[in-house]
């Protein structure tokens, strides 16, 4: 993650690099669960050796004014690689590799790097390790850095560890499939064989417009959707038709669903405030790809909304049992798309006196791998968008943004659509597609 900043005047004086790096020092003694080191026990079980060993802390000067960066808005974020210190740790591994546990043990769990630009702007960027916290988590402890190179005596909201609200059950008895650690049927993957380098990225911008779109595409009386079903189940429906698997493979879903903020009788427990912890769960929604490319926008719609409404108390508890039964299992990959989305994590709440940041979020949205976050912004009219990136191979990046352009096109008739689905598969792929 990045946070840009642009210069102020006042504070010409001040060094951005040991303002953050002193309110960091501070922070770290409310949340020092993210200065100690991972350690291994018993069937992959991680647990966290909290001996203040401390996080590592970089700071650089580049000659580059905020400007001179460009756009933006939109990630990925240009010159990543400079502003980013990184001893290759948390960075994902090639597609089909998994993350070695050894590789993580006994290492730092965040690395920070504030670079210094000419104009007087800064960037703050980080890596840590995602089984400390989660994105809320982070945004929490990000604006307890702020507020306190603000001057606050102490954090805001101050920080909850409680870990064990999500411990396993003695002895674990999951209740649920969890699809999410089970391979589908064996069958052909055309995204998990192609190679990184062969792989291209597209990304949509929905505006308002778009939305209205997509939920015109649901039937009459159909319940609610929020923007988050109708995205997604757009992006999914559309990869799947362009990826061409066969009608009776399964595909899936993966996304991981947030239980903060849920009532105490209908979750099943009260996560209390301050809890910075992991604090969420993966679902899956799953069928063919011919039922999900060959009805309608509303099935996908009602595939994800009834994945995101397992997530219980219940459902996390069982999760947690896997875990254990299991080793800690890896998640299913084959004709899996993963998304996540970071909307609504408030990483913007991060102020360290040089006012909001100009850019804050992911370095990129979308990995070689599969992952992808779904992310929300401005448009040039100061309108609010929702935008997502995803990687293909190249020849299937034509059929995926003919997909996406046909289900968020407003009412038209087939030969005027069959129109406007020739000229897209004839028009140059650009980086980026907008509505």
């Amino acid at each position: 993650m990045i946070h840009l900043y642009r210069g102020d005047p006042s504070k010409r004086f001040i060094d951005p690099a040991a303002a953050v790096r002193s309110a960091l020092a501070e922070a770290l003694v409310h949340y020092y669960p993210l200065a100690g080191r991972l350690r291994a026990e018993a069937g992959r079980k991680l647990v966290v050796d909290c001996a203040g060993q401390g996080i590592v802390f970089a700071e650089a000067d580049a000659d580059i004014a905020v400007d001179d960066l460009g756009d933006v808005r939109y990630p990925p974020f240009p010159r990543s690689e400079k502003f980013t210190y990184d001893d290759h740790v948390y960075r994902a591994p090639p597609a089909g590799v998994p993350l070695s546990l050894p590789a993580i043990i006994d290492q730092p769990l965040m690395f920070v790097q504030v670079t210094r630009l000419k104009c007087g702007g800064f960037t703050v960027s980080q890596q840590n390790a995602h089984c400390i916290c989660d994105g809320p988590g982070l945004a929490q402890f990000w604006k307890a850095v702020g507020e306190l190179a603000r001057g606050a005596g102490t954090p805001s909201v101050p920080p909850v560890w409680a870990r064990e609200i999500f411990n396993a059950r003695q002895p674990p008895r999951p209740s649920f499939a969890h699809h999410e650690y089970r391979e589908p049927a064996d069958g052909r993957d055309r995204f998990e064989s192609t190679p990184p380098d062969a792989m291209a990225r597209v990304q949509f911008s929905f505006w308002p417009d778009a939305i209205a779109a997509l939920r015109g595409r649901l039937a009459p009386g159909a319940a609610w959707a929020s923007q988050l079903d109708l995205v997604v189940a757009c992006v999914w429906r559309s990869r799947t038709a362009a990826l061409g698997y066969a009608p009776g493979d399964e595909v899936r879903l993966r996304m991981p669903v947030n239980a903060r903020g849920r009532r105490a009788d209908a979750f099943g427990c009260q996560i209390p405030a301050g809890y910075y912890s992991n604090a969420f769960a993966f679902v899956v929604a799953h069928c063919t790809a011919g039922e999900l490319c060959g009805r309608g926008l509303g099935y996908a719609v009602e595939l994800i909304r009834d994945a995101k409404a397992r997530v219980t108390y219940e459902y996390m508890r069982s999760a947690a049992d896997v875990m254990v039964l299991e080793g800690r299992p890896v998640s299913a990959r084959k004709r899996t798309f993963g998304v996540s989305d970071v909307r609504h994590a408030r990483f913007d709440e991060a102020e360290f006196g040089w006012g909001k940041p100009v850019y804050v979020g992911v370095i990129t949205d979308a990995h070689r791998g599969g992952a992808t976050f779904l992310m929300r912004g401005k448009d040039d009219r100061g309108e609010d968008e929702t935008f997502i990136g995803i990687y293909l191979p190249g020849d299937c990046t034509t059929r995926y943004r003919m997909e996406v352009e046909a289900l968020t096109a407003a009412a038209a008739t087939a030969k005027n659509m069959q129109l406007h689905m020739e000229e897209v598969s004839s028009a140059p792929l650009a980086l980026r597609a907008r509505y």
